[in-house]
């Protein structure tokens, strides 16, 4: 560091050499009897001055933001280390110095570096030492993403003061995190903190940003919420065709005809391409913004994260603004100019004429970056080649250690306080508990936990136009809802709403979609198989029917669908129950059941009961083409005169694949249409059944809507009343219980006591004299108490009646509020005046106990019990 020291006064030796020669050069000013007289200012020439002065228009810029008019920040409260610098500050200051003057002289073309800003107490700091490493007690901050998310969420961006130079002071994490507001390079220091902390390789950049980048301006770009994930596309492997396969019949279509039709399909389809590539030409024209006049001057800050640690397999970069990656060799990132860590400092010595394209990030390369420290834990490139090992002796070596170690200086500790995020803090994650960012063609609106009273947390509105006027679909994301709902999908132009739905729900219910909260209307109902007994997994419903989808059935059914006919009375909420629709048509399909043969397995039962008719197909076997079939005429079991009717064999009509004996018979036949019978009583019931489960569903529904409470867990204290109302019960009884034992542990004599000469002895008269007094003191006590009560309940029985004497008097000119507020007051003075009488008839009621008790206690008391044996 002398070697530093003497450079830094030979340098200061120069420039005074310097200024002295430019003294020296200079035009000496006249002597003051060579100056020529000034001439005195008329009227006249005062009048055009002023003339002139008001003709001068001074262009204000739009917005100028200072870091001093930013925030004002409270220094009295702040460490020592805000305040001052410990002397191995100073030196790195120094240090800084003497790189900086050095830097510009070798580099005279380039900016002056950002070193030493300013904090918020106006003191100079090393860049470096206001980064603090610190990990965070929380597991959503221990990646990255989250890490830089939480940062854009918590911290209001502020513009810099000048565009075009770094600002000229850079607060500490901890302020900046109490603030909650901050520039670019407020975001990345924190960001920067957090992530090292986390085990990441990371860095600040100071460098040269976008227009876009540095305004944090996102409505050029997609929301990531709006980009569906790629969905592989499977292709239908298609079935070689088979020897035997029958040829399929000849094509008799006009060829001429198929091409004059493919012709004009082209040549509407050539149409429809160039209207949307004209319609994307001009909507590409209205996105692009005009052109910047500071490209490439503006200064911004964000931080880089290289490869190595937390298994990072390629460098990248992290706007802290958006919280959004970018490749290192993208376009918004036009140049760098210094980054540093909490170890070193680096300077950027590669042409950044593409960007930031072609850099290279191996800070251990000294051509490339030029560090400010030589303690760093970036490996060097080796200066000397192969050949020139055996140049270099051992003296050599030995002496070159020697001036690295002359030469090495570590970094100081951070002078920041440990970074703490409460656990309030935390949740709340945005200023205010809210923040809007617009994207483009879209709204991302985010809220805290319990802000609002519905549970909404964030919504993402998309939109038609670049405007943002018209809306197209509108996605709502909650939380802690007790109807379990998380997120809830509207499409404006089609007016359908989607409700989805976390396990828990009462009836199991999975996602909604919706037109109408009305019954007997279009919607899909899906469940959680697993969570209901039934195994009901889909239920879809329009006016006219309903559809319902199984799986996992003891009875293997698969699939019903009722159709129903025009209700007679007019639908409402409960005419499920009092007025059901009439039942058309109910077709249930079955899975395969092993247990039982093909043909004996129904796959499709169809009940027409309109028709009254019921139709069968069974399995189909794996070596059959076709399946079995069967259809019953089901007629009354009487006819017209009273008569049972007998099963006929035109009532059956029946195909089969392999016909059998048994199945032909008559008593077969009617045993099976007497059980279809029963089958289709309990489908017709469990259809109703549904029909019901549906207006529950959507009663609930409403309910839990109108309602929508929010579930709060025992551990949150502060929102549990429940919760909360214990624990305050519980301290009260332990505060209770504490003033009785305080009451029980006091010495009712020691006032008394004390008006005697210390070490005396009692004699008989004085614990006489003693219990006398003490008895009347507490006499006297209990009488002050009672009228005290009795003053101020006498105090509110006449402010009230001065109240209602007000009222008699000016009742006639009252508005509705006045009544409001006197019946308010009333309510509030009764209550009082009732608590107060309460207290007094308590206290007539126990004095004279309490009386009795410490007399009780006096008689008994070791001091005096002897002396007043004669009088117990």
């Amino acid at each position: 560091m002398e070697v530093l020291k003497e450079k830094v006064e030979e340098e200061e030796a120069a420039e005074r050499e310097d200024a002295a020669e430019r003294g020296e050069k200079m035009a000496k000013p006249p002597p003051p009897e060579t100056r020529k007289e000034e001439t005195p200012m008329t009227q006249e020439m005062l009048r055009d001055l002023e003339k002139k002065l008001s003709d001068i228009e001074i262009a204000i810029p739009d917005m100028i933001v200072t870091k001093d008019t930013k925030v004002t920040v409270d220094t009295s409260m702040l460490p020592a280390s805000y305040q001052s610098n410990t002397p191995k500050e100073e030196h790195l200051l120094q240090v800084a110095v003497n790189f900086s003057c050095q830097y510009s002289h070798l580099c005279p073309d380039r900016v002056p570096l950002f070193l030493y800003p300013l904090n918020e107490c106006e003191v100079p700091k090393f860049v470096s030492t206001t980064i603090r490493p610190t990990l965070m007690p929380y597991t959503e901050l221990y990646n990255w993403d989250s890490c830089a998310q939480f940062v854009a969420d918590f911290l209001s961006m502020e513009p810099l003061a000048d565009p075009l130079k770094p600002p000229t002071h850079l607060y500490s994490p901890t302020t900046v995190l109490k603030y909650q507001r901050g520039n670019c390079f407020d975001f990345s220091t924190l960001l920067c903190s957090m992530l090292i902390g986390a085990g990441y390789d990371a860095y600040c950049v100071n460098g040269y940003g976008s227009q876009d980048l540095c305004f944090m301006d996102l409505t050029r770009e997609v929301c990531p919420l709006t980009m569906k994930s790629k969905t592989k596309v499977q292709r239908k492997q298609v079935a070689p065709p088979k020897k035997y396969a029958v040829k399929p019949p000849r094509d008799l279509t006009s060829r001429y005809e198929q091409d004059q039709e493919r012709k004009k399909q082209e040549k509407i389809k050539a149409e429809e391409e160039k209207r949307l590539k004209e319609e994307e030409e001009r909507l590409q024209e209205a996105e692009n913004a005009k052109p910047d006049p500071l490209y490439g001057l503006r200064v911004h800050s964000w931080v880089l994260v290289l490869s190595g640690k937390r298994e990072v397999p390629e460098s990248f970069f992290i706007d802290p603004l958006t919280a959004r990656s970018y490749s290192t060799q993208d376009d918004h990132f036009l140049g760098i100019e210094s980054l540093w860590n909490h170890k070193n400092y680096w300077v950027n010595m590669q042409d950044c004429w593409n960007c930031c394209k072609d850099l290279v990030f191996d800070l251990g390369d000294p051509v490339r970056w030029e560090y400010l420290l030589l303690g760093t834990d970036k490996p060097h490139l080796s200066i000397l080649d192969d050949d020139d090992d055996n140049l270099v002796d051992d003296d050599d070596v030995e002496n070159l250690g020697k001036e690295d170690e002359d030469k090495g200086f570590d970094m100081p500790h951070s002078w920041v306080d440990p970074i703490e995020i409460s656990p309030e803090a935390f949740e709340t994650r945005c200023p205010n508990g809210m923040k809007v960012i617009h994207y483009k063609r879209a709204k991302l609106e985010k809220w805290a936990p319990y802000l609002n009273s519905n549970g909404l947390m964030s919504r993402l509105s998309t939109y038609e136009d670049l405007e943002c006027t018209k809306l197209l679909e509108m996605k709502e994301w909650y939380q802690n809802r007790e109807d379990m709902l998380e997120l809830r999908h509207i499409h404006k132009d089609t007016g359908l709403i989607i409700d989805y739905f976390k396990p828990g729900h009462p009836q199991a219910l999975r996602v909604h979609s919706y037109r109408s909260m009305q019954p007997e209307n279009d919607r899909v109902m899906e469940f959680y198989e697993k969570a209901r007994v039934d195994g009901l997994i889909k239920r879809e419903e329009t006016p006219k029917s309903m559809t319902e989808h199984y799986q996992g059935r003891p009875d293997f059914l698969a699939y019903r669908h009722v159709t129903y006919g025009a209700r007679v009375k007019k639908v409402m909420l409960s005419s499920a129950e009092s007025n059901p629709r009439p039942m058309m048509k109910i077709t249930e399909r079955f899975f395969r059941n092993p247990a039982k043969p093909a043909d004996e397995d129904v796959e499709e039962r169809g009940f027409l009961i309109s028709e009254e008719r019921i139709q069968l197909r069974y399995h189909c076997r794996e070596d059959h083409i076709t399946a079995s079939r069967r259809e019953f005429l089901r007629r009354t079991e009487v006819d017209s005169k009273g008569n049972k009717i007998i099963m006929t064999p035109d009532m059956c009509l029946s195909y089969e694949v392999e016909p059998m004996e048994h199945t032909k018979k008559l008593l077969y036949q009617y045993e099976a249409m007497m059980q279809l019978k029963e089958q289709e009583k309990l489908s017709r019931h469990q259809a109703w059944e549904s029909e019901l489960e549906v207006l529950e569903i959507l009663k609930l529904l409403e309910e839990e809507e109108e309602a929508h409470t929010l579930k709060i867990s025992i551990y949150d204290t502060k929102r549990n009343e429940k919760s909360r109302e214990y624990r305050e019960a519980m301290e009260r009884v332990m505060h209770e219980e504490h003033l009785r034992q305080v009451e029980a542990q006091l010495d009712y004599l020691a006032p008394f006591l004390a008006q005697l000469p210390p070490g005396e002895k009692l004699t008989r008269w004085q614990a006489i004299r003693l219990k006398d007094e003490c008895l009347m003191d507490f006499k006297q006590r209990l009488i002050d108490k009672a009228n005290l009560i009795q003053a101020r309940f006498e105090q509110e029985t006449q402010e009230l009646q001065k109240k209602q004497q007000w009222y008699q008097e000016n009742q006639v000119t009252l508005t509705t509020e006045d009544e409001d507020l006197y019946l308010s007051y009333c309510s509030q003075a009764m209550f009082r005046i009732r608590i107060l009488e309460q207290r007094l008839n308590r206290h007539k009621e126990l004095a004279p106990l309490k009386y009795l008790a410490l007399e009780e206690k006096l008689y008994k008391d070791p001091r005096l019990v002897e002396h007043l044996k004669v009088y117990s």
